[in-house]
């Protein structure tokens, strides 16, 4: 008798819901084509732009936090899916423009479109525990989701995918009297370009990727840009137009802002620079045995799998990372679950596993909200997926060349990307300009 093949649900269409729709596709005797249920009209997540910001007309809040003039601060030679490669003509940083158009083109390659379900929203996703005569108890997964014209439908799945991504709900840390501040008060995920902002005082929260790279728009848009933060100090030439400060402690009832070392100034702007919120409505967390905190998803084993429930998967939650890289693998990762090649360990083992991980961390010193934070941890993470689940490896080169990249960013905030790179070989890659 054939085997039954498994039905998986895939939250989200952007980058990684793509690359869990690709890999399905690719194992048709194990798995039924996915259904992919998106909730905008469009692929591509965070990388499709919209100019809008708040809500859609539906009223739902506004996805994407891409801005007008955002360019990639990894090369495509690094970012690219490792089996699908950008276009070689293309510079090495892309406008958000070209990124939307590969993934439209991975889209279209691998003939995903048929299997999303645009303007769809999944309301709900819950466990059912099913027993059959005579076997063990296995868990399905009833998902609940809401199309465009407001009908409502459940469905049965043997696993769901979570790739709603993480830089849509945006994080505000509390500062005192806020409420008294006269000028206005934004996060970056409501930015869109710096014309709005010229001559005008503005402080921004915040000195990681998207503040540093909003200052400079702002600068250069003729705004006074204040940079408070609370890293050491940046020492790579700023332009003008942008001072350091440390951070913003609170809002005296006079709208002034008090920063940490006990100066005082003034702003016309508030922004907020200071990431996002992880934030799934459809899920039920106690249920799941989850914690959902504003920075932190636990226990999640390889920081995929809830160990009470091993047939969801959480694609890319990781921070600092290659991205789709990741995905590439965590999902290659997942499905050798689903098909029986990868045994997980027990319950116990996973929660223990992970318990250990974050609290060697902590004794590190990282702060919770840090704990998801990748970074150099993510080669012999994605290798460690690869060799259990018997896929190739990243090659060495995808390393070599981010780690360039990161150490030139840090010289050059400003000019690094005029730099263009080209990859020779598996280990090899070679400065073009």
């Amino acid at each position: 008798m054939r085997m039954m093949l498994r039905r998986v649900a895939v939250v989200g269409a952007g980058a990684a819901g793509l690359c869990a729709a690709r890999h399905i596709l690719s194992h048709p005797n194990s798995f039924a084509p996915p259904v992919v249920f998106e909730l905008t009209d469009n692929i591509g997540g965070t990388w499709c732009y919209d100019e809008r910001v708040g809500t859609y007309d539906n009223g739902r809040p506004i996805h994407s936090s891409m801005y007008r003039d955002l360019r990639t601060n990894l090369p495509k030679e690094v970012m690219m899916f490792p089996d699908f490669p950008f276009d070689p003509q293309l510079s090495s940083f892309l406008p958000h423009q070209e990124v939307q158009k590969y993934l439209e083109r991975y889209c279209q390659s691998h003939n995903l479109r048929p299997h999303i379900r645009f303007s769809t929203v999944v309301e709900n996703v819950k466990p059912v525990v099913v027993t059959k005569e005579g076997e063990e108890e296995t868990t399905r997964w009833e998902v609940t989701s809401c199309d465009s014209t407001g009908c409502q439908k459940a469905e049965t799945f043997d696993s769901v995918f979570v790739c709603s991504g993480h830089y849509s709900d945006p994080h505000f840390p509390n500062i005192p009297g806020i409420q008294s501040f006269k000028g206005k008060v934004l996060h970056s995920h409501s930015y869109r370009y710096a014309e709005l902002f010229s001559g005008q005082s503005v402080v921004v929260l915040g000195a990681k990727a998207s503040g540093l790279d909003i200052s400079i728009e702002l600068a250069k848009a003729g705004a006074q840009v204040t940079l408070s933060h609370g890293r050491p100090r940046l020492t790579f030439p700023l332009p003008p137009g942008i001072q350091q400060s440390s951070p913003v402690v609170a809002i005296e009832d006079d709208g002034s802002i008090r920063f940490q070392d006990g100066s005082v100034g003034r702003a016309d702007v508030l922004m907020f620079c200071t990431g996002y919120n992880f934030r799934y409505p459809f899920l039920d967390a106690d249920q799941l045995g989850l914690e959902i905190q504003d920075h932190l998803v636990s226990p999640l084993y390889r920081f995929l799998v809830p160990p009470a429930f091993p047939t969801l998967f959480f694609i890319g939650i990781c921070k600092i990372i290659c991205p789709f890289p990741n995905f590439n693998c965590q999902v290659q990762f997942a499905l050798a679950v689903l098909d029986g090649s990868v045994t997980l360990p027990s319950r116990a083992e996973m929660e223990d596993e992970v318990r250990r991980e974050l609290q060697e961390k902590e004794e590190r010193g990282v702060q919770q909200r840090h704990l998801l934070i990748m970074d150099k941890d993510q080669w012999e993470y994605c290798d460690t997926l690869a060799h259990t689940a018997g896929f190739p490896k990243l090659p060495p080169v995808v390393r070599s060349l981010y780690e360039e990249v990161w150490r030139q960013r840090q010289v050059h905030p400003e000019n690094y990307r005029r730099c263009n790179y080209r990859l020779i070989s598996d280990t090899q890659w070679e400065l073009i300009n």
